[in-house]
């Protein structure tokens, strides 16, 4: 390759890097040119660009970028699932863990989600999650939140499908307490209750003993 394609291919990464908030990364050894092509198919349909990479090209332009994570990353052949602002990190994720389970050759090694550093074993993790539309649906059904954060969810970029997790444990602690809440609310319901009849049946026992009273003074009179 020439020096000048090296320079405008390091160019290209370095901004690709640059602005590209997800990302994974797989070792390719081993797939035929009809896997990576099946496989790029299905990425991209999920919003995300699988590109093969030249390793001394890559750290060039991870070094420029400032990625300091991908660069561990980068031992052996390489390829790189580039998503895109509309793609979905858990469909590419199951895709890229289907295609080592079924091939038994790709590896995954991680990537980075919103600018967090991810293991091999977090994009297994994610791949068992359902759709992004769908955990979020799960999550906003589930909790009780004021009409700003559901907007939020909405319109905020996925920074941390982790964090819609620790929501949802959030929401169903909330819920318990909220149930011993109630739970107390009604036990003093009933003590107010309770006092209240005392009190009534205190106010009726004077006006009883009055009535016997002149009951008594009458038959003496007679």
């Amino acid at each position: 390759m020439k020096k000048e394609d090296k320079e405008r291919l390091v160019a290209e990464l370095t901004e690709r890097l640059r602005t590209t908030e997800t990302l994974m990364v797989a070792d390719y050894r081993g797939l035929t040119m009809p896997q990576i092509d099946e496989l790029r198919t299905k990425l991209l349909e999920h919003g995300a660009r699988f590109t093969v990479v030249k390793n001394t090209l890559t750290k060039r332009a991870a070094e420029l970028a400032g990625a300091d994570t991908l660069l561990a990353l980068l031992e052996g052949p390489t390829a790189i699932a580039f998503l895109g602002s509309d793609g979905d990190p858990v469909a590419v994720a199951k895709a890229l863990v289907d295609a080592a389970r079924e091939t038994r050759v790709l590896e995954v090694r991680g990537g980075v989600l919103e600018g967090r550093p991810m293991e091999a074993v977090e994009i297994e993790s994610l791949a068992k999650l359902p759709p992004v539309d769908v955990l979020r649906g799960q999550v906003l059904g589930a909790v009780a939140a004021p009409l700003m954060t559901i907007v939020g969810l909405f319109t905020a970029p996925l920074q941390d499908l982790y964090g819609l997790l620790d929501a949802r444990i959030e929401q169903l602690e909330a819920q318990g307490d909220t149930s011993g809440a109630a739970a107390e609310t009604d036990a003093q319901t009933a003590e107010a209750q309770a006092e209240a009849t005392d009190s009534e049946a205190e106010e009726t026992q004077p006006d009883s003993d009055a009535e016997a009273s002149e009951s008594e003074r009458e038959q003496e009179e007679q």
